[in-house]
């Protein structure tokens, strides 16, 4: 078979079996689109204030954001706004001091009253206390806000209301609220600026629902999603809406690195975990069972000493014993009397008797092998043997 017909006949297998499969695979199978909603990622997914941000920044309006106030960093200028989104007894007594003067200069605050705690000693910051705003008797409660879109909507459920005494210097512009339940919204006029004081900012937030996984829609609807929100933020931000910086210092962390690691790192730190364990389990000494630990040598050299003494004493060995304490003796005669040491018999007596002044009979004595029976004798010629090697 030739080339060419080979591969006509490859050609030809190819087309019978893959146009049946074609038209096979577009009769049971349809395009369908499926959008996927995914979780809040980046500056999103810490930042309550991103989605004012970015529409702030659409607007043509300049947008800065941070997790706390900053004021070296910041520079407020008269035209500034400031919306203050962190709980303000956070805000220290200088940094307070300081923005009242920048607001009195023409700057714009905006801040929320402390949410509801369950602590009774908590206070609400000295920035409040300068602006005469007292949370201490009030509580929760919403206020309608009927717009033609929604009549029925409402706002201000989760914060805390409050009631405004203004001190000198201070004069109340607007209000919204009632005497008996406490104000959700004042507008305050302090020189040429403005400082408005709301009992919640939950109409700003980004993301006031965490992630929900059976419902996306509903987790990414952000508070600037509804109308109504948007007018009332529209509202807020008027006294200097661009005519400078909006400044928004929602008050949180980005998350840690550690916790980047540990909740989004997992595929790849647990099998590499799993595989430290296994590594560490395949390398370990395996156990067996118990064995008793081995016997400690007990005696010292001088029992050991003292045991071959008495076993060549049990049995008949006595002149060796005497033998080895003569050799001592004879050995260290001969490095200090080496004339006496080269005499031998009587003469060697008398001579060692001389030189330690000792009785002739009892170096003798000393000198001669007692009976290998005779212990007591032994004993006696081992003792004067030692007391002439110590004397020389």
């Amino acid at each position: 078979m030739s080339t060419r017909l080979r591969w006509l006949l490859v050609v030809g297998v190819l087309v019978v079996l893959g146009v049946p499969a074609a038209i096979l695979f577009l009769r049971t199978h349809e395009r369908v689109t499926h959008t996927e909603h995914l979780p809040p990622q980046g500056e999103a997914s810490y930042n309550p204030l991103y989605v004012l941000g970015q529409a702030l920044r659409a607007d043509g309006i300049t947008a800065q954001s941070g997790p706390r106030i900053d004021l070296r960093r910041m520079q407020l200028q008269p035209g500034d706004t400031l919306v203050l989104l962190q709980d303000n007894a956070d805000v220290p007594a200088p940094t307070a001091k300081a923005l009242l003067q920048w607001v009195e200069g023409g700057g714009h605050l905006l801040l929320r009253t402390p949410p509801l705690s369950k602590d009774a000693e908590a206070t609400q910051g000295p920035l409040l206390d300068a602006l005469g705003v007292d949370t201490e008797y009030y509580d929760s409660a919403c206020k309608p806000f009927h717009i033609a879109d929604d009549p029925g909507h409402v706002e201000f459920c989760r914060g805390r209301r409050f009631g405004v005494d203004a001190p000198d210097g201070i004069r109340v512009e607007r209000e919204w609220g009632d005497d008996d339940d406490g104000l959700v919204f004042v507008r305050l006029r302090k020189g040429a600026g403005t400082v408005d004081v709301v009992s919640d900012m939950e109409f700003l937030k980004g993301t006031p629902r965490p992630f929900r996984a059976d419902d996306p829609k509903d987790s990414l609807a952000d508070g600037l999603h509804d109308t109504a929100h948007r007018d009332l933020t529209r509202y807020l931000l008027d006294p200097n809406y661009g005519k400078g910086t909006m400044w928004l210092i929602y008050g949180s962390r980005p998350p840690t690195l550690w916790s980047r690691i540990f909740y989004q790192g997992w595929p790849v730190w647990v099998p590499l975990l799993l595989a430290l364990l296994g590594w560490l389990w395949q390398r370990s000494q395996r156990l067996g069972s118990v064995l008793p630990a081995p016997a400690t040598e007990r005696r010292s050299l001088l029992e050991h000493v003292r045991a071959s003494g008495e076993h060549l004493l049990r049995y008949g060995k006595a002149p060796l014993l005497y033998d080895a304490v003569r050799r001592a003796f004879l050995a260290r005669l001969r490095r200090r009397a080496p004339t006496a040491a080269a005499l031998a018999g009587e003469a060697q007596v008398h001579a060692i008797a001389t030189l330690l002044q000792w009785p002739h009979s009892r170096v003798q004595t000393a000198l001669q092998v007692p009976p290998s029976k005779d212990v007591v004798a032994l004993r006696d010629r081992i003792r004067l043997l030692i007391q002439m090697r110590n004397l020389l």
